[in-house]
């Protein structure tokens, strides 16, 4: 299982971490600009984030596609 998890960048990483790494670098206002969603541009916050994002998955995966753009 290890092998299969070797070449994910985001194996190990929860979403809390991804969205505080996120919000730490570009902050709540230019986040809620690079993705338009609600939570991130009204009375954002890291707990109302994260419940809409662990139930809208393509909006989970545009915060993670940007995590990775990010790390390069």
């Amino acid at each position: 299982m290890t092998e299969t998890q070797a070449n994910n960048p985001l194996h190990g990483k929860t979403l809390e971490m991804i969205l505080t790494f996120l919000v730490e670098k570009y902050g709540w206002e230019k986040l809620g600009l690079m993705i338009d969603i609600r939570c991130f541009n009204y009375d954002p916050s890291i707990k109302s984030s994260l419940t809409f994002l662990r139930k809208t998955p393509w909006a989970r995966e545009k915060v993670e596609n940007l995590y990775l753009k990010s790390l390069r």
